[in-house]
């Protein structure tokens, strides 16, 4: 019973006169919805047939196996089941874990050299019977590793040279034919990667650890940058002393990209801000009195600010909050001198 294909893939009643000929010489239909909607349906029987089939017992014993490991975690498989092995393998890596891909091939051109008796060894196999795996046991045995074969296939011939035996109940593959890897490949995924989790959990990573090892992606930054590594600093700020015209200070105002003036006295503390919107607002209200008006008298006093060791996130929150967002922060330290000050544009750029 567990040979047959899902009824929803019986073909013997397609109307060949209605396909078309894609120039592979076979016949196409059209995928329907329910067509889709039935196969991931199967697809999730079939899944959860692993689910409730699984060998809790073995797979906690895998896990601390795993854990109390004091080498390297070394995956490998052949196919399919290799791609799964690479993938869980830098999944680990990803959780600080020392982890890697060994090739069964490779592995017995002299890759073998990297496996010592304080390592792990994990064998993705579906049958059990993989040629490659089978002739890398020997080799890694005599390295001293433990070898943990992971199978769906009963009383399999690999189960039985390693030193423990971790089984992935299969029901069958979702393919028509029995015999394409989309399921039993999509349960070695997701067995390999819970138990990441799992480990992952037991060593108590913290979120700023995770995000040092993912330091390009956006988690990382908004976890690792903070306001200081992404501001702009010296020569590239704005600056000018209140009791400067704005006339005076319009290529200041426009050629540091800021969109503002930051308005310091004489010990470079900060007084408050003036932009390009306050410029238009002041012109509008003062037309050609603008000329005698300095920054002073129309910058604003009371300017959101950020610290240097806030984390960049943090910053572009702060400019988001209410009453109404803010293109950019000045960033002062404790007794209110200015540092540097950090743009929206830069934090975007940044990639946070």
């Amino acid at each position: 019973m567990g040979s047959l294909p899902p009824p929803h893939l019986d073909f013997s009643s397609v109307d060949h006169e209605s396909l078309k000929n894609g120039g592979s010489g076979h016949v196409h239909q059209e995928i329907s919805r329910d067509n889709l909607l039935d196969l991931f349906k199967s697809q999730q029987d079939l899944l959860n047939h692993f689910f409730k089939h699984l060998d809790l017992s073995q797979t906690l014993d895998f896990a601390r196996i795993l854990l109390s490991s004091t080498g390297t975690v070394f995956f490998t498989g052949v196919g399919k089941s290799a791609f799964v092995a690479n993938k869980v393998s830098q999944t680990l890596v990803s959780l600080s874990f020392r982890s890697s891909f060994l090739s069964p091939l490779d592995a017995l051109h002299g890759d073998i050299g990297a496996l010592s008796s304080r390592d792990v060894l994990v064998l993705f196999s579906k049958s059990g019977a993989t040629e490659e795996l089978l002739r890398l046991v020997p080799c890694a045995r005599a390295k001293g590793a433990f070898l943990v074969s992971l199978t769906s296939v009963s009383g399999n011939p690999l189960a039985g040279v390693c030193d423990m035996n971790v089984h992935l109940p299969l029901q069958r593959e979702l393919c028509p034919f029995n015999l394409a890897p989309v399921t039993s490949t999509a349960i070695q995924m997701v067995f390999g990667d819970t138990i990441a989790v799992a480990l992952m959990a037991a060593r108590n990573l913290s979120k700023e650890e995770y995000a040092s090892n993912h330091p390009a992606g956006r988690i990382g930054k908004s976890l690792i940058f903070k306001v200081k590594d992404v501001m702009k600093k010296k020569d590239e700020l704005p600056i000018c002393k209140e009791g400067d015209l704005i006339m005076d200070q319009l290529v200041e105002l426009t050629s540091k990209g800021c969109g503002c003036l930051l308005v310091v006295d004489e010990h470079h503390r900060l007084i408050g801000t003036f932009t390009d919107g306050d410029l238009r607002r002041t012109l509008k209200a003062s037309g050609e009195a603008i000329f005698k008006l300095s920054v002073g008298e129309m910058c604003n006093r009371k300017p959101r600010t950020i610290g240097p060791e806030t984390m960049a996130v943090e910053a572009m929150k702060k400019m988001e909050s209410p009453p109404s967002p803010v293109q950019f922060l000045p960033v002062v330290n404790e007794d209110n001198t200015l540092i540097g000050i950090v743009t929206l544009h830069g934090l975007v750029s940044a990639g946070l």
